[in-house]
C-alpha cells in the first residue's frame, strides 16, 4: 500500500471527553514517530467540533504554527486521520435523525412498533419504550413465503407444481412461492405520495427477503427514480432471517446514515480542499464490529459502537499474547459509564443487540455497558448508597468541573485524594484554564453526609465521616462494576478469575485493583494509553471488509464442496474490494465463518474456519458444548456464510508485555515526585507517595499504597499491590488480601454491595439456565424464573425474569421446608409443581436445591419454568376446558429429583409420563426428552447459585451474610411502609375495588392502611366462588399479583423480596377462585386470573386502568396419530394487547403488561418451522379506550393454517372490557374468530374467550386482543387527527404532556432524553 508521509491522527469522540493522539514523523524516536496526546471536551462553547479542534491543536503542537479557529485547517501535513464517533449514537438516544419510511408488506405496518413485544422494564406502568424511528409506514401488497416447514413431515416434501413460474428458488436455495408480486403503478404513486410529503430516506422490509429479495430491489428502483436521498434495502444490509431485527437494522441505517452524511460533510467544511481527496488524506471510520472503513462506506447501523470498539482493539493488540495465551477483560471506564468485553485470541462479536431501545441485527463486538462511569452521580436513597444510572454528563460535568454539576464518582475519587488537582489537566472553568474545584465537592459531600448520617444515628450507627462517605459509594461502583463482568465470563462458562484485566479509560486505573481484588483477578495491565486506549487503538485497527449471505445448508460431507464453493466467491469479493482500497494481496487476510445451529432450534453460533481445515461440525460441537454446557445428537445447519477481509496496516506495532516483563530487571522506586493525603481502606487516610510515570523507567516497581501519575489518568494502586514499569505498560501484581473481620452490624455502603451480590446470584442462575436449557419455552421465549431464599423460605432476591412468578416460589419453597423437615441432605434436589405446594400452574415445575453450611440448611436456590408439555387432555398441557386439576397434566407436591448427588430418572420418568396417563382422556407427557433436559438445566441453575452463595460466605462469613440477608428484606420493607404511607395521605386509609372475570366471577378487594403501622390488610373477601373450569389461581398467585403491583408502585429501584410482603396482612376466602381446592384446574388461573387480580389492585390504588388482562394463550399441534410416530409436535404462545392509560401517559400499545413478558417468535421463524402463513400481525386500531391519556391498542393476528391442526386458545377480556380509570373510555374486549371456507366465501364463527378446534388447510384463526382502558374525561378526543400513512407514536401534541400511542401526527419527532446508559440499563432489566 503506497503511504505518504505525514502525520497520522487518530480520534476517539466520547460522551465527556474527545481523545487525540497524532503520530508525527520523527527520525529520532525509534518507531520514527513522536506521539502528541490531547484530551478536550466533547461538548464546549469554545468551538463548534471537537475532532476538528483536537486536529488543530495537534497541528500546531506538531508545526510550531499557529492554526486560527476561524481559518480552515491545513490538510498538507496530514497523512490519514482515522476516527471513533459517537455522531450515530447521539442521533439514535435524542432521537434527531432523519425523518425516514418504513416499506413494508402489507399486514406488519406496526410489525417493528410490537417488536418482541416484550416491554424492557417489567416494573414500569409507564411501559416506556423508545419510538420507532420511521415517520410513515408504506405497506406493500406483496408477498412471498417459504415451500414446506421443519415440524412435520407433511411440510418436508417437496409439492412444488412442475412448470409454474410463481415458485422459485431463493439465495438460501430454498424454494419460495410468489403468491403476490408488487403493483408497480400503485407502488410508484404511493412513493410519490411520501416523496412529497418531505422524507428523502426509506428502508424497505419485506417478509422472506433475505432469501428473495428481488421484491425489496423492485421497489428500491422505483424509489431512485424518483429521486430518494438514501434507499436501504434490509437484504442488503443484513441478509439474515427474523424480519423484526433486519427491520430494525434497516430503519436504523436510514435513520442515521443521513446525518452521518451530514455531519461528515460538516467536519469536512472545517479544512481546506486536501481533505476532499483520498490520495492526499485518507479518513476512516471505525465501525461497530471492530474494523476500519473508508468515510466513503461508513453507514448508520454499523456506527452504532465505533466509539467504544477502538478501545477494544487497543486492548487486545497491547494485552493479549498468543503464546501466553492469558484471557483479557477489557475494563473501559469513561465518563458516563463503563464499558466490558473479552478478547482471548480473536474479537467476540454478537449479531442481535438491542441499543438505545433498538433492535439492531449486525456484527458488533460483544461490549456490555454498566451506569457506573466518572459522571454517574450519588444518591443515597432510603438507607442505601446508590450510583447511576444518572450521569453528570460533559456538561455540566461532576461537581468539581466547576460548571454546578452533581456529586459524581469523579468528586469521591478527588476528595479521597486519588486524583491530585496540581497534576490534572487545567481545562476549567471560563477560560478552560483552571483545576479541579476540590472546594465544590468538600461542600456537597457535606451536604450528602448530613442524609447519611441522620440514617445511621437513627439506626444506632456512629456518624461517618467524609472520607468514609466519599469510600462507600467508591465501593458500590466497584461492585456495580463488576457485576456484569461476571456475567460475561461466567454466563458463557469461562472462570473470571482465570483473566487478566487490561484496564483503560480516563477513570479505570483509580478503580482497576479493587475490582480485580473483587474478581480475584492476580494482573492488571494498563498501557501508557489508557486514558485515551480508544483513540490509540484505532491505530492498531485494520481496515475490515465484510461479505456475507444466508444459507439454508445442512453441513454434511455431501454439501461441503457447495459450502466452499459459496464461500470462495465470498473471499473473491473481499480481495477486490480491499484491493481497491490499496492493498495488496500479501496485505490481505481472509476468515471465513459459518453461522451454526442444530436443526429445530434458534441458538446460533458464528464459528471460525480452523486452521488447516474444513471441520466446522467439530468447532461448532466444542464452542456449543463450552457456552451451553452439553450438545444435541442432531443435524447441523448452517443458517449465513460470513467472510471478513482484512487488509493489515498498523500505524504502530507494540511489543508483547510478557516478553518484556521476562527480561526487564526489578528495583523498587524510592524517590516519589510528593507525597500526598489519600483514603484507603482499612489504612484511612495517610500520607502517600505520588509518583511520576514518566520519571519512571522500565524495572521500576511501585509497591502499594501508591498513586502512579500519568498526563490523563491517575494509577491507584492499592494495599498489597505492587505496580511494574515496562516499556509501555503498567502491570499491576494483586497479592493475596488478608481477610477482613466483618461484622454483622447495619451499614449501607455494605447494604447496598450486598444487594447487587444478591441479585448478581439469581442473574447468573437465570444465564446459567438459558444457557443449559434447551426447550424453546426456556432457551428462547425465556420463560423461567430464578431465585435465592432464605432458611425460612422467604424470598431474598428474585431476578426480574417473569412477573407470575414473583412471589410464588417462596411458597413453594416454604411448603417444601414444612414437607421434609429435618430429612433433606446435602446433593438433595427437590421437585415440585402441585398448586397446593407453591405452584402456579402444572407447567411451571419448580427445582428447589438446599445449600448446605457446616451440615446445616442455610439458604436455598430455586427456579420455575414452564414446560412445553407435562401430559394431560391436549398438546401444551393448557387445555381451555380443563374442569380437573389431572386433565392438565402431572401433579407433583414433592419429589427429590436428585437424591445423595444422583438424579432419579426412573422416578421423574413415572411422575411425567405414567402418572398423568392413568387418568382418563389423559396422557403423559409428550415431550420427555426436552423435560428431563430442562430439568436438568434447573438443577445446574440452582448449582451456579449454591456456588455463589458459598463464595459470598467464605467472603464474608455466614452470620454476616445472613444478617445482610435481613437488612435487605428490612430495606425493601421499609420502601413499602413509606409507600403505604404516601398512599394513605393521598388516598385515605380504605381502598376498594373489583373487576369480574367474563364468566362473571367477581374478584373484590378491600385495602385499609393503618398509617400508625405503616401496614395494610388486602381483604379479597366477595370474591367468588372456585369455578368448575380452569380459572382457579392457587393462594400463591395472589402473593405474586401483590408482590408485583407494590413493587410497580414503589416506582424505585429496590430489592425484590419477602420484606415487600411484609406490611401486607392478606385475607383471602378459602373455597374462592383465589383459594381453591386441591382437586381444581388452575391453568388459567395462573395465565389469566393474575392478569385481572392486578388490575383490581391497581384500580384500588388509582395508579392507572386496566390493561388487556389477559395473555391471550394460543397452542396448535398435531398428534402423533396424524403425522405418524415420534412427529407430533407443538407450539405455544402468548399474544400482545393495550397497556392501561396512568396518570401522566397513554398506555402503550401492543405490548405483553403485568404477569407475563415473554417474547413472540419472529414471523420468518414462525413461517419457516411451522404450517402457518402469518397474515396480519399488527396494532388494532381505536381498541384503546379513549381519555386524556388513551388506553394502549390491542394487536391483531391473522393465522392461515396449511394442515389440518388442532388449535385451542385460553383468554380472557372477551366479555368484560378493560376498564377506564376516572371516566376515561373502556378498552374494546377482545375476540377470536375462526374464518373458513365455504365455497366462494368465507365463514366466521366467534370462538368466545376458551375453545379448541380441529382446522382444515386454509382455515384461519383472527385473534383480536383487548385494549386498554382510558384514563379521565376524553374532553379534547376530536382534536386528533388520524393520518393513515403518519405512524401514531411519532409525533407529540402540545396539549398532551407526555407524548404516545395517542399524541396526534405532528410531523415533529419526539426526543428521547437520558443516555444511551439508561436506555442499555432500562432494557437489562427486562
Amino acid at each position: 500500500m503506497t503511504k505518504k508521509r505525514g502525520i497520522r491522527i487518530c480520534i476517539d469522540r466520547g460522551g465527556t471527553f474527545t481523545d487525540c493522539i497524532g503520530f508525527v514523523p520523527d527520525e529520532n524516536e525509534p518507531s520514527g514517530y513522536r506521539h502528541i496526546v490531547l484530551k478536550l471536551l466533547s461538548v464546549d462553547p469554545a468551538y463548534p467540533d471537537a475532532p476538528r479542534e483536537g486536529i488543530r491543536r495537534i497541528l500546531e503542537l506538531a508545526t510550531g504554527k499557529p492554526h486560527p479557529r476561524d481559518v480552515p485547517v491545513d490538510t498538507s501535513n496530514i497523512e490519514s486521520i482515522r476516527m471513533g464517533t459517537t455522531v450515530a449514537t447521539n442521533a439514535l438516544l435524542e432521537r434527531n435523525g432523519e425523518p425516514c419510511a418504513l416499506v413494508i408488506t402489507k399486514g406488519f405496518k406496526d410489525l417493528l412498533h410490537i417488536g418482541t413485544q416484550s416491554r424492557p422494564a417489567i416494573f414500569d406502568l409507564k411501559v416506556r419504550v423508545p419510538d420507532v424511528l420511521f415517520r410513515e409506514v408504506l405497506e406493500v401488497d406483496e408477498r412471498v413465503t417459504l415451500v414446506g416447514y421443519s415440524c412435520s413431515p407433511l411440510g418436508k416434501s417437496d409439492g412444488r407444481p412442475k412448470h409454474d413460474g410463481t415458485f422459485v428458488q431463493g439465495v438460501t436455495n430454498e424454494w419460495v412461492h410468489v403468491l403476490k408480486a408488487p403493483e408497480v403503478d400503485v407502488v410508484r404513486k404511493d412513493l410519490q405520495d411520501v416523496f412529497d410529503r418531505g422524507i428523502r430516506s426509506l428502508a424497505i422490509v419485506f417478509m422472506h427477503a433475505y432469501t428473495f429479495p428481488e421484491h425489496e430491489r423492485t421497489v428500491a428502483a422505483l424509489a431512485k427514480e424518483i429521486g430518494f436521498d438514501n434507499v436501504t434495502l434490509s437484504s442488503a444490509i443484513s441478509p439474515m432471517i427474523k424480519i423484526v431485527p433486519r427491520g430494525t437494522s434497516s430503519t436504523v441505517d436510514a435513520y442515521l446514515t443521513p446525518p452521518i452524511h451530514q455531519y461528515i460533510k460538516g467536519f469536512f467544511s472545517g479544512f481546506d480542499e486536501g481533505i476532499s481527496d483520498p490520495t492526499k488524506v485518507r479518513i476512516e471510520f471505525m465501525q461497530s464490529d471492530g474494523g476500519l472503513t473508508s468515510v466513503r462506506d461508513f453507514s448508520g447501523f454499523k456506527a452504532i459502537l465505533s466509539g467504544p470498539a477502538g478501545g477494544v482493539v487497543g486492548y487486545a493488540r497491547t494485552s493479549y499474547d498468543d503464546l501466553e495465551g492469558s484471557p483479557v477483560i477489557g475494563f473501559d471506564m469513561g465518563g458516563t459509564s463503563t464499558d466490558v468485553s473479552r478478547y482471548a485470541g480473536c474479537y467476540e462479536h454478537v449479531f442481535e443487540t438491542t441499543t438505545a431501545g433498538v433492535l439492531i441485527q449486525a456484527p458488533q463486538l460483544d461490549i456490555s455497558t454498566v451506569a457506573a462511569g466518572g459522571g454517574s452521580r450519588l444518591f443515597f436513597r432510603d438507607g442505601i448508597f446508590v450510583v447511576g444510572p444518572e450521569s453528570a454528563s460533559a456538561h455540566p460535568g461532576p461537581a468539581c468541573y466547576r460548571k454546578g454539576g452533581p456529586l459524581a464518582v469523579t468528586d469521591a475519587n478527588l476528595f479521597l485524594g486519588r486524583l491530585i488537582p496540581e497534576f490534572f489537566p487545567k481545562i476549567f472553568g471560563p477560560s478552560e484554564n483552571e483545576p479541579l474545584d476540590i472546594e465544590a465537592t468538600k461542600t456537597r459531600f457535606s451536604e450528602l453526609s448530613l442524609e447519611v448520617n441522620a440514617f445511621r444515628k437513627q439506626n444506632g450507627l456512629a456518624e461517618a465521616t467524609l472520607d468514609e462517605v466519599a469510600h462507600g459509594f467508591i465501593s458500590v461502583a466497584t461492585e456495580a462494576m463488576c457485576r456484569p463482568i461476571r456475567a460475561l465470563t461466567q454466563a458463557k462458562g469461562y472462570g473470571t478469575s482465570a483473566h487478566v484485566l487490561a484496564c483503560f479509560g480516563g477513570a479505570g486505573a483509580q478503580h482497576a485493583c479493587a475490582v480485580a481484588k473483587s474478581l480475584g483477578i492476580k494482573r492488571i495491565l494498563i498501557n501508557r494509553y489508557a486514558a485515551i486506549l480508544s483513540a490509540y487503538g484505532l491505530s492498531l485497527a485494520d481496515v475490515v471488509h465484510e461479505e456475507q449471505e444466508p444459507s439454508q445448508t445442512l453441513f454434511s460431507v455431501e454439501r461441503l464442496s457447495h459450502i466452499q464453493a459459496r464461500c470462495a466467491a465470498l473471499v473473491q469479493k473481499c480481495f477486490t474490494k480491499l484491493e481497491q482500497a490499496g492493498f495488496n494481496g500479501k496485505e490481505v487476510e481472509v476468515q471465513v465463518f459459518l453461522h451454526m445451529r442444530y436443526t429445530d432450534t434458534d441458538n446460533s453460533l458464528m464459528i471460525l474456519k480452523p486452521k488447516n481445515s474444513w471441520a466446522f461440525d467439530d468447532a461448532f460441537i466444542k464452542q456449543y458444548n463450552t457456552e451451553f454446557g452439553f450438545t444435541l445428537n442432531r443435524p447441523i445447519i448452517v443458517d449465513d456464510i460470513r467472510v471478513r477481509g482484512i487488509g493489515r496496516e498498523l500505524l504502530t506495532q507494540p511489543a508483547s508485555v510478557y516478553d518484556c516483563l521476562a527480561h526487564v530487571t526489578l528495583h523498587v522506586a524510592t524517590e516519589p515526585t510528593t507525597v500526598s493525603s489519600v483514603y484507603w481502606e482499612r489504612l484511612g487516610r495517610v500520607d502517600t507517595p505520588v509518583f511520576e510515570l514518566s520519571k519512571l523507567s522500565p524495572g521500576h516497581v511501585v509497591e502499594g499504597p501508591a498513586i502512579v501519575l500519568e498526563p490523563n489518568s491517575s494509577i491507584v494502586v492499592e494495599s498489597g499491590c505492587r505496580a511494574i514499569v515496562t516499556d509501555n505498560m503498567v502491570v499491576i501484581e494483586v497479592g493475596e488480601q488478608e481477610k477482613e473481620a466483618f461484622d454483622t452490624r447495619l451499614d449501607p455502603v455494605r447494604l447496598s454491595i450486598f444487594s447487587h451480590r444478591f441479585m448478581s446470584i439469581a442473574e447468573q442462575m437465570g444465564h446459567t439456565l438459558q444457557r443449559t436449557s434447551v426447550s424453546t419455552n426456556m432457551k428462547e421465549r425465556l420463560d423461567f424464573s430464578c431465585a435465592l431464599f432464605g432458611a425460612d423460605g422467604g424470598l431474598v432476591s428474585n431476578a426480574p425474569h417473569i412477573p407470575v412468578h414473583l412471589g410464588s416460589m417462596q411458597e413453594a419453597v416454604k411448603y417444601q421446608i414444612n414437607f421434609w423437615g429435618d430429612n433433606l441432605s446435602e446433593g438433595d434436589v427437590l421437585v415440585s409443581n402441585h398448586p397446593k405446594a407453591g405452584g402456579s400452574h402444572l407447567p411451571d415445575i419448580t427445582v428447589i436445591t438446599p445449600v448446605f453450611e457446616s451440615g446445616k440448611v442455610v439458604f436455598f436456590t430455586a427456579s420455575r419454568g414452564h414446560h412445553a408439555d407435562i401430559g394431560g387432555l391436549e398438546p401444551g398441557s393448557l387445555p381451555p376446558f380443563s374442569k380437573e386439576l389431572f386433565q392438565e397434566g402431572a401433579a407433583i407436591r414433592s419429589f427429590k429429583l436428585v437424591e445423595n448427588g444422583q438424579f432419579q430418572e426412573a422416578g421423574i420418568v413415572k411422575l411425567l409420563v405414567e402418572e398423568p396417563a392413568k387418568n382418563p382422556g389423559c396422557s403423559g407427557t409428550r415431550t420427555l426428552k426436552d423435560n428431563l433436559s430442562d430439568l436438568k438445566a434447573q438443577v445446574s441453575a440452582n448449582q451456579r447459585g449454591i456456588n455463589l452463595v458459598k463464595a459470598l460466605i467464605s467472603e464474608y462469613g455466614l452470620e454476616v451474610v445472613q444478617s445482610y440477608m435481613a437488612y435487605i428484606r428490612q430495606n425493601a420493607e421499609l420502601a413499602v411502609r413509606n409507600l403505604l404511607v404516601d398512599v394513605y395521605s393521598k388516598h385515605g386509609g380504605l381502598l376498594i375495588a373489583d373487576d369480574s372475570m367474563d364468566d362473571g366471577s367477581p374478584i373484590k378487594l378491600t385495602v385499609k392502611i393503618d398509617p400508625e403501622s405503616r401496614s395494610a390488610i388486602f381483604d379479597f373477601t366477595g370474591t367468588g366462588q372456585e369455578v368448575y373450569g380452569n380459572m382457579n389461581a392457587p393462594r400463591a398467585i395472589t402473593y405474586s399479583a401483590t408482590l408485583y403491583c407494590l413493587r410497580a408502585l414503589v416506582a424505585k429501584d429496590i430489592p425484590l423480596n419477602q420484606g415487600c410482603l411484609a406490611p401486607i396482612t392478606f385475607i383471602i376466602p378459602p373455597g374462592s377462585i383465589l383459594d381453591p381446592s386441591e382437586s381444581a384446574a388452575v391453568v388459567g388461573g395462573n395465565v389469566l386470573t393474575s392478569q385481572r387480580l392486578v388490575d383490581v389492585i391497581l384500580r384500588a390504588f388509582s395508579a392507572c386502568a386496566a390493561s388487556q388482562g389477559c395473555m391471550n394463550n394460543l397452542t396448535f399441534g398435531t398428534q402423533e396419530s396424524v403425522v405418524g410416530l415420534g412427529n407430533g409436535w407443538g407450539y405455544y404462545e402468548t399474544i400482545a394487547g393495550g397497556a392501561g392509560a396512568g396518570p401522566t401517559w397513554h398506555g402503550r400499545s401492543g405490548v405483553h403488561t403485568h404477569m407475563t413478558n415473554t417474547r413472540i417468535t419472529d414471523p420468518e421463524i414462525l413461517e419457516r418451522r411451522y404450517p402457518v402463513l402469518l397474515r396480519e400481525f399488527g396494532l388494532r386500531a381505536s381498541s384503546g379506550g379513549q381519555g386524556r391519556y388513551s388506553g394502549g391498542d390491542g394487536v391483531v393476528r391473522d393465522i392461515k393454517f396449511l394442515e389440518p391442526v388442532q388449535v385451542s386458545i385460553l383468554s380472557e377480556r372477551r366479555v368484560v372490557a378493560p376498564y377506564g380509570l376516572e371516566g376515561g373510555e373502556n378498552g374494546k374486549c377482545g375476540r377470536n374468530t375462526w374464518i373458513r371456507k365455504n365455497g366462494a366465501t368465507e365463514q366466521w364463527r366467534n370462538l368466545g374467550g376458551k375453545n379448541t378446534i380441529l382446522v382444515e388447510k386454509g382455515d384461519r384463526l383472527r385473534i383480536e386482543t383487548p385494549g386498554g382502558g382510558g384514563k379521565s374525561c376524553c374532553f379534547f378526543a376530536s382534536s386528533f387527527s388520524v393520518l393513515t400513512n403518519v405512524y401514531p407514536g411519532y409525533g407529540t401534541l402540545s396539549t398532551a404532556p407526555e407524548g404516545g400511542e395517542k399524541s396526534g401526527t405532528s410531523i415533529q419527532p419526539a426526543k428521547a432524553g437520558g443516555s444511551l446508559l439508561q436506555r442499555v440499563v432500562m432494557q437489562n432489566s427486562a
